[in-house]
């Protein structure tokens, strides 16, 4: 049993064409928007960032599987470890990002004016950390580590093709897929610091990094059920039945109400701990953004919580289809309330550039992803946990 998987003309033109939208986003952003570069890099930000956390997830679900003995996910295993394709791009671009804030291109950091930190005493005892060698050096570190876990993790599992069962890889791929892990926990969190919190650079919490993650989580989770189903209505991956999808949706399902407790959790901790110097984060969004703060609240919990409640709606896969685009959306609103406000206040808007630039972004995660799909063979046959997956039942 195997199964190359051929990235057809139309679904390349597709992508294609959202990435030419996401360029027309862009082009618009600059001509009309030229009196507020913040708001065409604050979106670079916000897309890059997005879709780099859910291509992260891709690798973060290989090795949480592998070291926990998982074995029902790996029919689509190619598919979680192919979304990890997209990081050197993302990588890239963050780069440029960051690089832009101390040769002043945009005015995103407030941290990053000068002199900023003479009139600032908070600011000022921050900046040791944002240094901007310091500063640069954690971005390029954190890609270099997550793209080289990441690349020995999927060459293990592809070597288990010329390998019998693939136990002698196996057991080596739960090594790297354990130092992923250490490293993950400790670089979400910080990343999130360094890129996303420190926008608010007055402003902190200590439930940022979870937040962070489980925002990442239902979005990686939507996009997997979209290219799984994907696949098994262009006729690959039949093995999947009806049980893989159900877990899916499962998953989808208690991460959402995961991320409702963190959303209520960090505002709730700062009202019950009496600390008004951190309600600055929310006086601006409740004052600027309250419509979309609360819909946010609504699309994120309340959506997949009403639809997904009952074991028949997880196994429906043109409802799963619905409600992972209407996460993919509502996670990116969710990224789009912790960047927007505090990079360009007043200012921000969801318009064309905001609305294409997003497509085009997502249609670049999905070219990578189904691209890195074609030079592999689409079933990890020779997997050790494979037969288990074909026999997966709940």
């Amino acid at each position: 049993m195997q199964e190359q998987f051929q990235f057809s003309d139309r679904a390349k033109k597709i992508c294609y064409g959202l990435m030419g939208a996401g360029l027309l986003g862009l082009l618009i952003g600059i001509l009309f928007h030229y009196d507020t570069p913040d708001r065409i890099w604050a979106n670079l930000l916000l897309n890059n960032y997005y879709f780099m956390g859910i291509s992260l997830i891709g690798i973060f679900f290989v090795a949480v599987h592998t070291i926990g003995f998982g074995g029902w996910y790996t029919i689509f295993k190619r598919v979680t470890e192919s979304m990890g394709a997209f990081l050197p791009i993302a990588g890239v671009i963050m780069l440029v990002i960051t690089a832009g804030a101390f040769f002043h291109w945009h005015g995103i950091y407030h941290w990053s004016h000068p002199g900023v930190a003479k009139h600032d005493p908070i600011i000022a005892g921050k900046m040791p950390y944002f240094q901007p060698v310091f500063f640069i050096g954690r971005i390029v570190a954190y890609f270099l580590l997550w793209i080289g876990l990441s690349w020995m993790i999927r060459k293990l599992s592809l070597q288990e093709s010329d390998e019998g069962e693939g136990l002698n890889q196996y057991k080596k791929s739960k090594v790297y897929s354990a130092l992923f892990l250490i490293v993950f926990a400790v670089t979400e969190s910080t990343i999130s610091w360094d890129l996303i919190m420190s926008i608010d650079t007055h402003w902190y919490s200590t439930l940022f990094g979870w937040y962070n993650f489980s925002s990442y989580f239902v979005g990686g989770i939507a996009f997997l059920i979209l290219i799984v189903i994907y696949l098994k209505k262009s006729g690959y991956l039949q093995p999947a039945n009806d049980s893989h999808i159900h877990d899916l949706g499962k998953f989808m399902f208690a991460f959402s109400v995961f991320w409702a407790y963190l959303w209520f959790s960090q505002y709730m901790l700062i009202w019950y701990g009496n600390i008004p110097e951190e309600t600055v984060y929310y006086k601006e969004r409740f004052a600027n953004f309250s419509f979309l703060f609360w819909f946010n609240f609504v699309v994120n919990f309340m959506v997949p919580f009403l639809v997904l409640m009952t074991r028949k709606a997880k196994r429906r896969m043109n409802l799963l289809i619905v409600v992972s685009f209407i996460l993919l959306f509502g996670h990116w609103l969710d990224y789009y309330l912790m960047i927007m406000p505090g990079a360009v206040g007043e200012a921000a808007g969801i318009g064309l550039t905001e609305i294409l630039v997003a497509v085009g972004f997502f249609g670049a995660f999905a070219f990578t992803t189904l691209n890195a799909l074609t030079k592999v063979p689409l079933l990890a046959t020779n997997n050790p946990f494979f037969k288990e997956s074909l026999q997966h039942h709940t």
